[in-house]
């Protein structure tokens, strides 16, 4: 995943295109690809979209300009640049501008680590889920499974945009606008289009480019490497005094707190570890953290320690150290009848701010999560 920062250049078409990255994860270098050069003609294509129907080059024929925006689920940068993409398509739509949006993410070359600010990956599945989530009227199209479309076109980040005139040939490629937190003073793609509409030519045909770097299939030994990497991880389990548990819990701290409470003769609870494990390693790195109780009797916490290595939670993991299983109720929360398993969000003011009585479900609580931790930089708070 990649932010502005650091600066190359690349030359494009005769002219320098200075693209601005920094690294935000560690990542295996990326596939060099070289952006489509202003002039040449759109490459023939054929995508599956979020409505389940394929899409090709020829069902856009019909309109004045095709603009191709390059996205996914998972980059921050992306996600602030939504709604403007959405607007861009209420804006010109009528005027016979037809916007595509594409993923083109291989998911499996996606980190963990590198979904933090997302409760979604970037496969067709969780496409469709961000398109209905966001209610998108324009056709998202998914090029991960081949990545051939994405690769002509040079894709270099998330988002990319390339605007074709009636001809389809490519008259601009760059960025949305210069601002993806606030009020941009260089609106690039939407002055490209408005010039194109008016039978001008672009005044600015290549811009900058900023975002999350286009995850091509050769990264996917980093992915692989990080997992085998996690899963190396120590699970350690700490016996806990009641008082010293509800200040660890409840105190001021810097970090969203989510706590579930398990036990060892509890399926559901064992079930779920996998998915609690999977947002430890997507959010660990922002102002967030997994701290897992055990409802265990004290002479099982050898059993407790077990179960939790064998699911690879290297979290903050305790077993309360108390006569009474009363105790644990107090402790943890008072709203807490006593089945398990139990999970809560503590923000980092001491409130609980969400709370899953029984089994949970993966997809809700990471769109709990990352609403509270923030999608976009802009929103972003952490250590």
């Amino acid at each position: 995943m990649f932010r502005v920062n650091s600066r190359f250049g690349a030359v494009i078409a005769g002219s320098v295109l200075v693209i601005f990255f920094s690294i935000l994860t560690e990542i295996s270098a990326a596939k060099e690809v070289v952006p489509l050069k202003i002039g040449t003609p759109c490459p023939e294509f054929r995508l599956p979209g979020v409505d389940d129907k394929m899409y090709t080059l020829k069902d856009f024929s019909e309109s004045k300009l095709l603009v191709i925006v390059f996205t996914c689920n998972h980059c921050p940068t992306a996600q602030a640049y939504e709604e403007r993409v959405i607007e861009l398509h209420r804006k010109y739509h009528e005027q016979e501008v037809a916007l595509v949006a594409v993923s083109p993410n291989d998911p499996l070359s996606v980190r963990l680590d590198e979904l933090g600010y997302t409760d979604l990956g970037d496969d067709l599945d969780d496409m469709k889920v961000r398109a209905k989530q966001r209610d998108f009227t324009f056709p998202y199209l998914y090029d991960g499974e081949t990545q051939e479309f994405s690769t002509k076109l040079g894709v270099l980040a998330t988002p990319h945009v390339f605007i074709f005139d009636q001809q389809r040939i490519l008259r601009y490629a760059g960025r949305i606008d210069d601002n993806e937190s606030g009020e941009p003073k260089s609106r690039d793609a939407q002055r490209a289009i408005d010039e194109l509409l008016s039978g001008k030519s672009v005044s600015v045909p290549e811009t900058p480019v900023f975002g999350c770097s286009t995850k091509w299939a050769d990264k996917q030994s980093s992915a692989e490497e990080a997992m085998a990497k996690w899963n190396k991880e120590i699970a350690e389990l700490s016996a806990i005094k009641p008082a010293d548990l509800k200040k660890r819990l409840y105190e001021k701290s810097q970090r969203y707190r989510l706590v579930n409470v398990w036990a060892t003769w509890c399926v559901p609870c064992i079930e779920e570890l996998d998915a609690l494990v999977e947002m430890h390693r997507m959010y660990r790195k922002r102002h967030f953290e997994l701290i897992t109780i055990s409802a265990d009797d004290k002479g099982q916490l050898a059993k407790a320690q077990q179960v939790l290595q064998d699911k690879h939670c290297s979290a903050a993991n305790y077993l309360l150290d108390a006569e009474s299983r009363d105790d644990l109720f107090a402790t943890v929360d008072d709203q807490w009848k006593g089945a398990v398993p139990y999970t809560l969000l503590i923000s980092p003011e001491g409130e609980v701010v969400h709370r899953i009585h029984g089994e949970l479900d993966a997809v809700e609580l990471k769109r709990v999560i990352v609403d509270h931790i923030g999608r976009t930089y802009a929103s972003r708070v952490d250590l």
